[in-house]
């Protein structure tokens, strides 16, 4: 096994680089496709999440495959590598796993024992098994991390420490009251209708709002989430076009955002046009991003010309910088922005009578959330996980050899007892079947002990070698036992839980 993850998360990088180095699922697509086309890498596949972009693969050169993977990161998603490459970070092997399998438990999310990022997994899954980038290293590894992160949600508290961004996100805008009552009789608008954004609606509805609007780029999939909404139970619920959203603005309590936009959704401008309150563009000075140090551009002083940019465009953006505090006072319009890169602009914080809570005020509120006395039991787990998948994987390494072996043994067995049929041709049917009965019972215990100590052997640390051995004593052809390893990876019933 020589799995090996590069990425980036919110753990390792501002959101000022984050949310420039997303990754919409063309690019992924491409991405994918490239590392496997790259000489180091056999497998590949992406987990993309709004705070995170990991790039998995399994290579056969450790130094090559850092150099190759964190350039295809950096052609793809748009930062220079220069850029991007303080904020990566590299695991190898069993790193690797335990990495993955931490992610899938929530120990690593922005808000601890979030179980969202099961979903994301999956689709990390799903998509490089349409694309036939995964194979059975990441097959294996993704399908385990997800039954890993299922059994930390199943036998322990872990989701005590910490709740879904959304949840999260409408607590903080909840200002420390109860999100049911805070809730209660508001007019939500709903901008997208993602996963995030449908988690975003069915939370808003369990927690009693009033009315929901969905708007989307896409009216076939508002109408959806709609119907879905409806089915739910929640009577007052309505997609428009994203045309509708500056209307539907004027009428909305919450809002809450994530949709796939490379710029902005909603300017500090349209969110003030629709509170009928000025927005006092003089308090902003410009200065050029340049001057400030890699992650001090804060989003609350980020702005996009226009409120539409790509990455490219976004590098060349001046940054506004406030020279006044920001609003106090009661908030009439409560804003959630999930998407990365930002869907709402940072300067609507300073617009009166708005409150807005985005992923990087979540990120700052969650460090100061308590832990869990459950979170050690995860990384028990965790651990525990990590073990038993490298024994499994160490395992698998060598059963195709332990059957190349029986199936030699198998082919000396039937060549011995074709020469007897013609040194002895008089043996009749019964004394034939005893004969060869006998010879493979005398084989296969020859066999037993060998192979069950040799698969035990090479389930611990360091046992990678003892295929090697196996092949070399006995001859083994490479071509047969690869062959064996193609049949494994092509069983339909593999990897089914």
């Amino acid at each position: 096994m020589s799995l090996l993850v590069v990425g980036l998360s919110h753990r390792s990088a501002p959101v000022s680089v984050l949310e420039r180095a997303s990754l919409a699922v063309e690019a992924r697509t491409k991405l994918l496709q490239d590392t496997l086309a790259a000489e180091p890498a056999t497998e590949a596949a992406v987990l993309a999440t709004c705070n995170r972009i990991e790039l998995y693969a399994d290579v056969d050169k450790f130094h090559a495959g850092v150099a190759e993977l964190s350039t295809l990161l950096a052609q793809h998603s748009g930062v220079g590598l220069d850029e991007l490459t303080p904020y990566l970070y590299v695991h190898y092997e069993d790193r690797a796993v335990h990495h993955l399998f931490s992610v899938a438990c929530g120990l690593d999310s922005m808000v601890v024992g979030e179980g969202q990022i099961l979903g994301q997994i999956k689709d990390g899954l799903a998509l490089g098994q349409e694309l036939h980038t995964a194979g059975r290293l990441l097959n294996d590894l993704f399908q385990q991390a997800l039954r890993v992160g299922k059994r930390a949600h199943s036998e322990t508290g872990i989701d005590r420490a910490g709740q879904s961004l959304v949840t999260f996100g409408l607590e903080q805008l909840a200002g420390g009251a109860e999100v049911t009552g805070w809730a209660a009789g508001k007019s939500a608008l709903v901008i997208g209708a993602g996963s995030m954004s449908s988690l975003a609606a069915a939370t808003l509805a369990r927690a009693g709002v009033g009315r929901i609007v969905v708007a989307n780029r896409t009216r076939a999939r508002a109408d959806r989430l709609v119907e879905i909404l409806g089915q739910a139970g929640v009577t007052e619920a309505r997609a428009v076009e994203m045309s509708g959203v500056a209307d539907e603005l004027t009428r909305a309590d919450v809002v809450v955002s994530c949709t796939g936009a490379t710029g902005l959704v909603l300017t500090a401008e349209a969110v003030a046009d629709a509170l009928g309150v000025d927005f006092d563009a003089a308090a902003w000075v410009t200065e050029a991003p340049a001057a400030a140090a890699p992650g001090e551009l804060d989003q609350h002083a980020a702005w996009v010309e226009n409120g539409s940019a790509t990455a490219a465009a976004q590098d060349r953006a001046v940054r506004r910088v406030p020279v006044r505090p920001a609003v106090t006072g009661p908030a009439r319009l409560h804003l959630l922005d999930l998407a990365m890169p930002r869907d709402i602009d940072g300067a609507a914080h300073r617009v009166a009578g708005v409150r807005l809570v985005d992923i990087e005020s979540l990120a700052e509120a969650s460090a100061d959330a308590p832990m869990a006395a459950d979170v050690d039991q995860v990384r028990t787990i965790v651990a525990d996980e990590v073990a038993a998948f490298g024994a499994a994987q160490r395992a698998a390494h060598i059963t195709p050899t332990v059957v190349a072996l029986r199936t030699m043994a198998a082919d000396v067995v039937a060549g011995e007892i074709a020469r007897l049929d013609g040194r002895l041709p008089d043996l009749d049917e019964k004394q034939r079947a005893e004969i060869t009965q006998t010879v493979r019972r005398v084989v296969d215990k020859l066999l037993h002990a060998p192979t069950v100590r040799v698969k035990q052997l090479a389930s611990e640390p360091g046992g990678a070698g003892y295929a090697d051995a196996l092949r070399e004593l006995f001859d083994l052809d490479p071509q047969t036992v690869a062959a064996v390893s193609r049949a494994d990876l092509n069983d339909p019933n593999r990897g089914r839980s």
